[in-house]
């Protein structure tokens, strides 16, 4: 089964975002192995990338995919041998460079900004999207 991993700096504070993503966790059990690694305002992120695993930065620079994309791209990396894939989220200044330079693919989910907080929710929606598209569910129609 796959993992997919998120690393993203801080802590949610709001109950409700807690609550969406703890929905999201739950639906996710039924397609991989699904875990939210929080960490510290400033702390560092490299040594929290896994060297095998297929790296996402999510980055407002980065490529946009549509739905049916990052579906696509999830199972052909699990296809291609990554048993892994870890999307990294950043604290309210972004990314560091050398951490977008350790990733495979930089991602953008829209030219806008949104608060890294509820990009947290964001991501785990699409994450549920991409595997309900793989398994032909009707979630996505």
């Amino acid at each position: 089964m796959l993992s997919v991993t998120v690393i993203a700096i801080g802590n949610l504070k709001e109950s409700y975002l807690r609550e969406a993503i703890r929905e999201y966790e739950k639906r996710l059990t039924a397609y991989c192995r699904f875990r939210i690694v929080e960490l510290k305002d400033h702390a560092p992120i490299l040594p929290h990338l896994p060297e095998r695993a297929y790296r996402i930065a999510l980055c407002v620079e980065g490529k946009q995919k549509s739905s049916e994309e990052l579906s696509a791209l999830m199972a052909q990396k699990a296809t291609e041998g990554f048993s892994e894939i870890v999307f990294v989220i950043g604290a309210f200044d972004g990314l560091p460079e050398e951490v977008k330079a350790a990733c495979h693919l930089r991602l953008s989910f829209s030219k806008m900004t949104f608060p890294h907080q509820l990009m947290r929710v964001i991501l785990a929606e699409q994450i549920y999207r991409a595997f309900t598209i793989q398994a032909g569910s009707q979630y996505h129609k």
